[in-house]
């Protein structure tokens, strides 16, 4: 039996208990258990009053009358005892509820505040929590706020975040697929934008949906527009690409970490005799330096050392190097890094292109990996994190950027043997000292229990919408930091768009929906106009097959204007010479069209006032044709 004002529940009349309720119509029940975080509050089922149900359901705020406090608490378990039901009586229950926090009428406005300093007594009054103390729980006290959505218990209440909050220290949204998980970030970066229009946004983009999602905001950058030259890539990252993504060889890895601080030194004194030696000094220049090069250069030094007999043992290794340079170099889907004609000092330009500097108006970059090789994405994700890190850094505070990782646990995984170093180490970095500088990381993904837990533990904001995997709720009920750690009972069985928000962005744990975005605005959307269409004869006169294959075939192509083929290289394009002819491949230039000769069909001469080994593009049979 369950006491309730010193009598048991089962002695307990309706009459009496409304004669005792007179004074508050909203009384449900009294507090028959307490200890340190919880309390047990005993009822039952009878009607309250007319047309009001004395129903108690779980995930529900409630309130203990405590004189001049109320103490809130949430309910995560209502239980009949003995398990068994009586029609036409009163029921008595047992409600089960984790103390959350208190409010106190401070002035016109009741303020809430977290952490218990009056435990409930035996017997204290629970009732349903009113309006305005529940406005108070999740009132974020003057904090830049957010209005993101509605709270579950009662939609007439916004739920609000502090955006500020939620960017210095990090943010997480994590749910499985389909629970709404990309609309939810979409909803947040528009919310963050709006209050914050000096933030600079990189998203990495895996599946190319959040260009659609803010065509105000945003720029696309994908295998086409990308222009990310090689020599920004550190050692680690260049043979990443070299030896796409298989076990690197020590002995060449250490080879090309001699050549290249060479050509760099070559590449600023282009005056000198010779190439420098192994024992020189190469002037403060290392494989890690972001200065130009030019890997014709690379190739040159290694013919001359595969020619010098002291270098038979490691002559082998030489040329197995020459032959991975040779093939990124003459890849197509490579063009992004090795298509420049002249090697010059770009990095101005290549760092105000990904980060909006200046933003023309657009602040948000969305770079699009659907269409580039799997072999060279951790490499380009790792440059683009390190650059936004330095970026912050060096710009003491004048510039705040946030970057956006979509389906994180590829970039930052659980397990140190798997995916790529330094693109972990990059984002972990952001992750630990990004918020000292401006640089903030959002991390999306929906197998959290795959995710390397230093990089969650770092996000001090997390919106847990829908997840089933026990690991992964695991690991989420291990990231909460407050009272309110039952509420996450409820991650398995939640709707569409919501969401249990918890941590430094909001004033307490609230489970809430997010706004709907209108459907120009929702991720992956394409061009509204191209409507399916169920007539086979339709689809087939849409479908352009031999566009596709055509695509198929150019994956990776950096192609921006649609020219014809000239034979001389360096000059314009001539009319009556198609796209495509043997022996020419298109050249990506932003202004006037230039074409380059293929490995298959070598130049029979050079351009005027170009070395022979400035920028060159590698032949099967040693010679060069200029890039």
């Amino acid at each position: 039996m369950f006491v309730e004002g010193g009598t048991t529940q089962g002695e307990t009349t309706s009459q009496e208990r409304r004669a005792a309720d007179q004074p508050r119509r909203r009384l449900l029940g009294h507090v028959v258990h307490c200890d340190g975080a919880r309390a047990t509050i005993a009822a039952d089922t009878e009607i309250d009053e007319p047309g009001q149900s004395n129903h108690w359901t779980v995930g529900k705020m409630i309130s203990i009358n405590m004189g001049a406090t109320r103490t809130v608490g949430l309910v995560y378990a209502v239980e009949r005892p003995q398990h068994r039901w009586r029609d036409g009586e009163a029921n008595p229950i047992a409600i089960s509820v984790e103390l959350v926090g208190e409010v106190r009428d401070r002035g016109a406005e009741p303020v809430f505040d977290r952490g218990i300093t009056e435990y409930p007594h035996i017997g204290a009054p629970a009732h349903r929590i009113r309006s305005r103390d529940l406005q108070a729980v999740y009132d974020l006290a003057g904090r830049q706020q957010a209005v993101i959505g509605k709270l579950s218990q009662d939609e007439a209440i916004d739920a609000c975040i502090a955006v500020d909050d939620t960017l210095n220290r990090h943010f997480a949204v994590v749910g499985t697929t389909g629970v709404g998980k990309s609309s939810a970030v979409s909803l947040l970066l528009r919310k963050t934008i709006a209050s914050r229009p000096d933030l600079r946004v990189l998203i990495l983009d895996p599946h190319n949906e959040f260009a659609s999602a803010l065509p105000e905001h945003a720029v696309r950058v994908d295998t086409h527009t990308l222009d990310l030259p090689f020599w920004l890539f550190r050692l680690e990252e260049l043979v990443e690409v070299l030896f796409r993504g298989r076990e690197p060889v020590a002995e060449e890895v250490e080879l090309l970490r001699d050549l290249i601080p060479n050509a760099k030194h070559h590449y600023r004194n282009p005056g000198t005799a010779a190439a420098l030696r192994r024992s020189n000094d190469g002037g403060g220049l290392t494989a890690d330096t972001p200065v130009p090069y030019r890997m014709a250069d690379v190739l040159k030094e290694i013919d001359e050392r595969i020619g010098l007999l002291e270098n038979k043992v490691e002559r082998p290794l030489y040329r197995s190097l020459k032959v991975r340079i040779e093939a990124a170099i003459s890849d197509p889907r490579y063009r992004f890094m090795f298509a420049a004609r002249v090697i010059e000092d770009t990095i101005h330009e290549t760092i105000g292109r990904l980060f909006r500097v200046p933003s023309h108006g657009k602040t948000v970059t969305c770079f699009e990996m659907a269409g580039m090789p799997p072999e060279v994405v951790n490499s380009v994700c790792s440059v683009m994190a390190r650059l936004a890190f330095d970026l912050a850094l060096w710009s003491e505070g004048k510039l705040n950027l946030l970057v956006v990782c979509e389906e994180a646990h590829r970039y930052m995984p659980a397990d140190p043997r798997l995916g790529f170093a330094p693109t972990r180490h990059a984002l972990a970095r952001i992750a630990k000292e990004g918020r000292k500088y401006g640089c903030y990381l959002g991390v999306v993904t929906q197998r959290p229990g795959e995710l390397d837990p230093t990089v969650l533990s770092q996000c001090s904001t997390v919106f847990a919408m829908r997840l089933a995997n026990d690991q992964d709720q695991a690991i989420i009920r291990s990231a909460i930091a407050d009272s309110s750690a039952s509420m996450l009972s409820f991650l398995s069985a939640m709707g569409r768009r919501e969401a249990i928000a918890f941590g430094e962005g909001v004033a307490t744990t609230m489970r809430m929906k997010f706004e709907a975005l209108p459907p120009h605005a929702l991720p992956g959307v394409r061009d509204t106009e191209k409507q399916k269409v169920s007539n086979p004869e339709e689809i087939d006169r849409e479908v352009d097959l031999a566009s596709i294959v055509s695509r198929l075939r150019d994956t990776g192509r950096t192609v921006r204007a649609q020219v014809d083929t000239a034979p001389d290289i360096g000059a314009p394009v001539p009319a009556g010479i198609q796209a495509g002819d043997r022996g020419y491949a298109p050249q990506p230039l932003e202004t006037t069209a230039h074409w380059r000769p293929t490995p298959s069909a070598p130049p029979s001469h050079e351009a005027p006032g170009v070395s022979r080994y400035a920028g060159a593009t590698p032949h099967p049979r040693g010679k060069f044709g200029t890039r």
